[in-house]
């Protein structure tokens, strides 16, 4: 006990040396080191505007080239504007892109909506962590069109089962948001977030 004691003293008295070091704080100043710079994103990527914020996608155009340019047509078209996030699961992800959820009153059809076409898959060995963007598809693999989910936890029993065509670089927090809103029996939130889409070049 007292060697513990006596360590936690030591522990204690270098780290206040340290804080304390005359001149500490001059280093940088003397040596002119260029503050840490703030790193822009590079290349493609979408922003989804919410009513709790922006969230900022980058694209696997390697990984996934025909749903990441389908999501760019759509979103280009405008066709996401207005549309919902028409599930949520907590400790599991938000889905959205159903252009049925710009009517209110619909929401028996709710996850049914698409496009009008189908875009065959593109799974991979990239994994379902969080802030994973990825399509979602009906019980066929080459059957994904609009609607997509971003997972909130890892979720690993959807690998290579899914496409996975971006990540979350800026506003996971946002999706945090979303997933906990209070739902209904469907997991459709009681509370609209209607989505804007913007591609950035």
């Amino acid at each position: 006990m007292q060697e513990r004691t006596g360590l936690m003293m030591l522990a204690a008295m270098l780290m206040g040396a340290v804080l304390s070091f005359p001149g500490a704080g001059l280093v940088a100043a003397a040596d002119k080191a260029p503050a840490p710079k703030t790193e822009t994103p590079k290349g493609l990527r979408a922003i989804i505007k919410t009513k709790f914020g922006d969230i900022e996608v980058k694209f696997y155009q390697d990984i996934a080239p025909k749903h990441v340019e389908n999501f760019m047509k759509l979103a280009k078209e405008g066709f996401y504007n207005g549309t919902i996030f028409h599930r949520v699961i907590p400790g599991f992800m938000i889905q959205g892109g159903d252009p049925n959820t710009k009517d209110s009153l619909k929401k028996d059809s709710y996850g049914q909506g698409g496009p009008g076409y189908t875009v065959k898959a593109e799974f991979s060995d990239i994994p379902h962590k969080r802030g994973i963007i990825s399509m979602a598809r009906g019980p066929e693999p080459d059957t994904a069109g609009s609607q997509f989910f971003i997972v909130v936890e890892d979720s690993r029993f959807l690998d290579r089962k899914y496409t996975v065509f971006g990540e979350v670089t800026k506003g996971i927090g946002v999706a945090d948001k979303i997933v906990n809103l209070n739902r209904d029996e469907r997991d459709n939130p009681k509370e609209r977030v209607e989505m804007t889409v913007a591609i950035v070049e």
